[in-house]
């Protein structure tokens, strides 16, 4: 008796692929495509929804909420996205507060709220961009990244800070009000702390003159941007934008401030050699927690700057366990995007745990984090992908620790036949 998908009836016969389920259950693969499709459409109805309430009828999810849908994609690091999750509420309620001129008793009319704008710190691949990007995909408002280490001050070479404007404004269609309500990520801001030998002596066009420069967009001001990338001119055509209500988020990995924090809370007055050796033994993770303002002063980010970014989260070194959970876990965790490509050539991909535990320790050893998975896996997963599309009797591959430590190929399953591939 031939096996028959159980949504559309197509026996076996007539249908590229039958994934099994329970009881013998089958499903075909163009069923399979027609859900994806299905499920990706209401969620992109439910995002342009969820657009329209947030800028035109004032509604906006509660912290809770946002940090649960941040939770399907990231990882780990919930001190930083619930603190993340806070700042983008009070962010997108205080702009809808001045529209609803809400009179509270005992309190001034004139009361003004400042901007959430957050400053995020922690290592490399620790998930600060995915944070800041998974936040505004999630609001559906415009969002840019600015790197800062490309940023200088007027006058020199190198991009102004306008040009981080330009970007937001593209990714709005050129439409200006709804660029006003977007949020802005600044990687690598900790490269431009101020060297502390030429703080007020000479222009650092890569330090504190960045940060100085930055300090007007951060706040909010009215600002000319240049329609076109490239230099101001007298007869240039510019848009205007305020940015009184675009959200800033910054991140930098600060390397090296775990001696200024250490140097800060170290214990002065104990004694003993267990007191000195407790204190060494601090975890990384355990210290970055603790970093404050003047740390990051010290470091070389000036009082105006970290003024304008009241809120300061930190997000911790991830671990061997952490980066398996990437793998795997996420909504478009990359485990199964390489999946989904091979399946598109009716090949079942494997990976051991094995496997996935010594890619881990691979993106630790190269102190890369999340951000390092996706080219390990490249390099695992090149010369499979290159070959096996060439050799329609494989029905399987299965990727081993040793295909990841020593470059083996991984176990292949072959048939004489197509059979249905077990899910």
């Amino acid at each position: 008796m031939a096996r028959k998908c159980c949504i559309c009836g197509k026996d076996e016969h007539h249908v590229n692929l039958l994934f099994k389920g329970k009881d013998d259950a089958y499903i075909c693969d163009a069923c399979i495509d027609r859900c994806t499709k299905a499920l990706e459409k209401t969620r992109a109805d439910s995002r342009a929804n969820l657009s329209k309430s947030i800028i035109k009828s004032g509604k906006l999810m509660t912290p809770a909420q946002i940090k649960a849908h941040l939770d399907e994609y990231i990882i780990g690091q919930d001190d930083a996205k619930k603190t993340i999750s806070v700042a983008v509420y009070n962010h997108y309620k205080r702009i809808n507060g001045s529209k609803a001129k809400i009179s509270v008793r005992g309190l001034s009319d004139n009361t003004k709220v400042q901007k959430s704008n957050v400053l995020l710190v922690g290592p490399t691949g620790s998930g600060k961009t995915l944070i800041a990007q998974t936040i505004a995909k999630t609001l559906d408002v415009p969002f840019a990244i600015a790197d800062a280490t490309s940023l200088t001050e007027a006058g020199y070479v190198g991009d102004d800070v306008e040009s981080i404007l330009l970007k937001l404004i593209q990714a709005a269609d050129g439409d200006v009000e709804k660029a006003e309500k977007g949020i802005v990520y600044i990687d690598e801001i900790d490269k431009i702390s101020a060297s502390g030998k030429n703080r007020s002596i000479t222009k650092d066009v890569s330090g504190e003159g960045v940060q100085n420069a930055l300090l007007k967009i951060i706040e909010g001001t009215v600002s000319e941007v240049p329609r076109h990338p490239g230099r101001k001119t007298p007869f240039e055509e510019c848009y205007q934008i305020n940015t009184k209500d675009i959200l800033f988020i910054c991140g930098g990995a600060f390397r090296g401030i775990e001696e200024i924090i250490h140097k800060r809370t170290d214990d002065k007055t104990s004694i003993g050699f267990g007191a000195v050796v407790d204190n060494k033994a601090k975890k990384e993770r355990e210290c970055i927690a603790e970093v404050t303002t003047k740390d990051l002063r010290e470091y070389g980010m000036t009082s105006e700057f970290l003024g304008r970014m009241p809120i300061i989260a930190t997000l911790e070194k991830l671990d061997e366990k952490a980066l398996v959970r990437i793998l795997t876990e996420p909504k478009d965790a990359l485990i199964d995007q390489y999946r989904y490509l091979m399946a598109m050539d009716g090949i079942e991909l494997k990976f051991e745990k094995g496997a996935l535990e010594a890619i881990a320790k691979e993106a630790i050893k190269n102190e890369t984090g999340a951000r390092g998975l996706r080219t390990i896996l490249e390099r695992i997963m090149r010369d499979p992908m290159y070959e096996i599309p060439s050799n329609n009797s494989v029905i399987s591959c299965t990727i081993t620790k040793k295909c990841v430590t020593d470059g083996t190929k991984p176990k292949i399953s072959n048939t004489a036949f197509k059979e249905s591939v077990a899910v």
